[in-house]
């Protein structure tokens, strides 16, 4: 499906953690997916009492059971009190680090209704893709996966098969055909092939780039960017999410 070689995966993954590094953000470690018996044994011990310390014990990924909503560039997962934006483009290498060590996290905590998340589709860094506009053409893609019912799971494919920046990622036939494979329903195809949200996609880039509350201390607004009930997070606390539910 185009994805990026382990090699090509293993080199962003690496500038990823240079930039994070760069700004001063501390680098989370990579979540173990090897099955480990001991953890998984522990895991399934304490699931009830505590979701997010099961998915690390396993290792694996966590299953969406929730249902997204969208209006225009802005996905609204799940109906949990705590409120989460998050701010990706989704050739960001930082965003994809972002979801490797987050997911399941996010997952289980939208799952459970402990949180509703508020994906934001930017587009920063259409430049960075060859030919140009690859954040803008997969940002529509997701969005487009939503009324075709499968968005949880695109979404995570999106960063599964994320190109290395200056590669062409997945053409409009492959993230067709990619909808097709995890069931999308409706009109899903002409929505891809149309570049239906690319306005709304401009738009929402526009206002988070200028929304002071989520730029960093030089002015600057990038991606991942993560706010909890409108304040944004110090992503050098890999605790973030788990204090933030207390």
């Amino acid at each position: 499906m185009g994805g990026a070689s382990r090699a090509e995966k293993r080199r962003k993954q690496e500038a990823a953690d240079q930039r994070l590094a760069a700004a001063g953000i501390r680098v989370p470690q990579k979540r173990n997916r090897a099955p480990v018996i001991v953890a998984a044994v522990i895991a399934v011990a304490v699931f009830v009492g505590g979701g997010f310390l099961a998915a690390r014990l396993l290792g694996g990924d966590v299953e969406p059971t929730y249902t997204a909503t969208a209006e225009g560039a802005v996905v609204t997962a799940g109906t949990g009190p705590v409120v989460v934006d998050v701010y990706e483009d989704y050739i960001c290498p930082a965003c994809e680090r972002f979801e490797t060590s987050y997911g399941n996290e996010i997952t289980t905590a939208v799952n459970e209704g402990r949180i509703s998340v508020r994906f934001h589709t930017i587009a920063i860094l259409d430049a960075r893709s060859t030919p140009e506009g690859y954040s803008t053409r997969a940002g529509n893609a997701a969005l487009c996966a939503v009324p075709a019912g499968i968005f949880p799971r695109f979404h995570k494919k999106l960063f599964d098969d994320q190109p290395a920046e200056g590669g062409a990622g997945l053409s409009n036939e492959e993230l067709i055909a990619l909808g097709a494979e995890l069931g999308a329903q409706g009109d899903f195809a002409a929505c891809v092939e149309g570049n239906t949200h690319a306005d709304a996609i401009t738009k929402e880039t526009d206002t988070a780039r200028a929304d002071t509350a989520l730029q960093n201390d030089k002015g600057q607004f990038g991606t991942p960017t993560v706010a909890i009930d409108g304040k944004k997070v110090d992503l050098n606390d890999t605790s973030w999410l788990q204090n933030a539910l207390g």
